[in-house]
């Protein structure tokens, strides 16, 4: 039965930011990294992305793959759609990555945020968001990476990443199901992480049954990009640790 590798990018990018990993890892595992719609050129946006629609993307993505399941990796706004994967189609997974993320939902300060944000994109377009991103990389990060994050940015119609913004902030609380998670899963953080702290993503950690958590120390939010050779490295200790590949 064919397992692969699932990645779920993150907000306000596409899954070409998951291309450090495809490059180390596809000669390992079959590696499937979809995009939310609207991002990275596909189509179907409609007002709102919630994360259960990109959880039925990601099985079409599986299935076009001919795999029968997946370990699931999601960073950041990914992490939401993998675990509303995994709520929805749980016969399909083999492992779970939660990466810079967290299971709890917006406050109605943050559910303001991300509505006033979609308001805007679709009054302005992105070119704002560009030019002021959010707090993405650390402060050390070097510019062809600051730059590669902006390019990403303006590449993704403003269309897209407003319904996007938009289903973040409806997402449910999912900390009250996660003990109900029964596949080996790993919990990343880094250090330098200014939009969903380590000590934020530990909580979902503690609440997952078994769960490995990791910190990736002195990097920001996009650990894949910022630290990828320590990002594949315990994504290769996790596929083992799922019995995909040797160990």
């Amino acid at each position: 039965m064919p397992v692969g590798l699932l990645l779920i990018h993150a907000f306000p990018l596409d899954a070409t930011m998951w291309q450090p990993q495809t490059a180390s890892l596809n000669d390992m595992i079959t590696t499937v990294a979809p995009n939310f719609p609207g991002f990275g050129g596909t189509p179907g946006v409609g007002s709102v992305t919630s994360m259960e629609s990109m959880a039925d993307v990601c099985i079409r993505a599986l299935d076009e793959a001919h795999l029968d399941s997946a370990v699931v990796c999601g960073l950041s706004m990914g992490g939401y759609a993998a675990l509303a994967f995994w709520r929805k189609y749980p016969g399909r997974v083999a492992g779970l990555v939660l990466a810079n993320t967290r299971a709890g939902a917006d406050d109605e300060a943050g559910k303001g945020r991300r509505a006033d944000l979609a308001t805007r994109l679709r009054a302005e377009g992105n070119d704002f968001l560009v030019q002021n991103p959010p707090p993405l990389l650390s402060a050390n990060s070097p510019q062809v990476l600051v730059n590669l994050v902006k390019q990403t940015i303006a590449s993704q119609p403003a269309e897209a990443i407003a319904a996007a913004s938009l289903g973040m902030a409806e997402r449910p609380d999912a900390m009250p199901w996660l003990k109900e998670i029964a596949v080996p899963t790993l919990v990343i953080t880094s250090g330098g992480d200014a939009l969903i702290p380590p000590h934020v993503t530990k909580e979902t950690a503690d609440a997952i049954p078994d769960a490995v958590f990791r910190e990736i120390p002195g990097v920001g939010h996009l650990s894949n990009l910022e630290a990828p050779e320590a990002f594949n490295d315990l994504i290769r200790e996790h596929l083992a640790r799922c019995g995909v590949i040797a160990g």
